[in-house]
């Protein structure tokens, strides 16, 4: 039974229902682009939007992968570290976005079954709390601030692209 076939209720469908938001943002910060404009770098950053389309992408099935498997499994793909924030020769914003979704659409499925309460040692990184243990319930708060922190990202790169907000 998929997320979109069961009912939802309580904090699974907030999670659910801010999650969805705010990728809507992100999605909204592309809208009307082509693929030169997602590619074009508008301000002294490296970040594009396609770039940042497909960063959250590969972020938000990375966490995924931890709150089912762990560190192990979050590390289990190789990452370009520097490549996820760049349009590619041969990318194109509607594959960029396509999966956008379909790595959204698995993390909504997965929060309609995990235990939320499930929990798993970080993986060893500069960043993290030595020894420190997140549950499936803090890795979707992560991904909620990650991808609301992008969204503003990816409105000062379109306003920079051609005057348009997604607010305001």
């Amino acid at each position: 039974m998929s997320v979109s076939d069961q009912v939802v209720t309580g904090e699974r469908a907030d999670l659910l229902a801010t999650l969805r938001r705010h990728r809507g943002f992100l999605r909204q910060t592309v809208d009307g682009l082509t693929d030169e404009q997602a590619a074009r770098r508008s301000t002294v950053s490296e970040l594009c939007l396609g770039g940042l389309i497909k960063h959250v992408a590969s972020t938000e099935e990375r966490w995924l992968r931890f709150a089912v498997g762990g560190a192990d499994a979050m590390r289990s793909e190789p990452v370009d570290w520097e490549g996820q924030f760049r349009m590619r020769e041969g990318e194109t914003l509607a594959g960029l976005l396509a999966e956008f979704d379909r790595a959204a659409g698995a993390t909504d499925e997965l929060v309609g079954t995990l235990d939320l309460d499930a929990a798993h040692p970080l993986p060893s990184a500069p960043w993290f709390e030595p020894g420190a243990s997140w549950s499936v319930r803090r890795v979707l708060l992560h991904l909620i601030a990650e991808i609301a922190q992008h969204a503003g990202h990816a409105d000062i790169l379109r306003e920079s692209i051609d005057g348009t907000k997604s607010m305001g």
